[in-house]
């Protein structure tokens, strides 16, 4: 039942990235150029996603004790700020202002395989293999 819903909730996300056009590297761009062809929807894609996602954890740290799927919620614990966070938060920031794609836009738009998506999840894939072997030789 675990992998049913987590097919549902991908199927779902994924479809809605692609329904409101977030698969599209331009309106990402467009987004970021405040000074040019500016396009605000994406602030309202995600608008619309943080307003779902707040609602949901606030009812469930209030109603629930522990998911349907396992014994126990991981609720982040820390709070300070340190090296692989703030130049990890860098690179994604810059990749995907270059590249107009995060990883699940990116994964969402395959089926339709536009322009250099492949290239992109390439880099993408080795990115996270790097950032895992950099990890485990600490």
């Amino acid at each position: 039942m675990r992998m049913v819903a987590s097919l549902v909730t991908g199927l779902v996300f994924g479809f809605g990235l692609i329904l409101s056009g977030m698969t599209n590297p331009a309106k990402v761009q467009n987004f970021l150029d405040v000074f040019g062809r500016w396009d605000p929807s994406l602030a309202f894609v995600m608008g619309g996603a943080i307003a779902v996602a707040a609602t949901g954890f606030a009812l469930l740290r209030k109603h629930t004790d522990a998911p349907l799927f396992g014994p126990a919620f991981g609720w982040p614990t820390r709070t300070d700020l340190d090296a692989p966070l703030l130049i990890g938060a860098a690179v994604f920031g810059i990749g995907w202002g270059l590249g107009g794609l995060c990883p699940g836009p990116a994964l969402a738009g395959i089926p339709v395989a536009k322009g250099g998506l492949f290239a992109f999840v390439a880099a993408m894939l080795f990115g996270f293999a790097a950032a895992r072997w950099l990890r485990a030789s600490r």
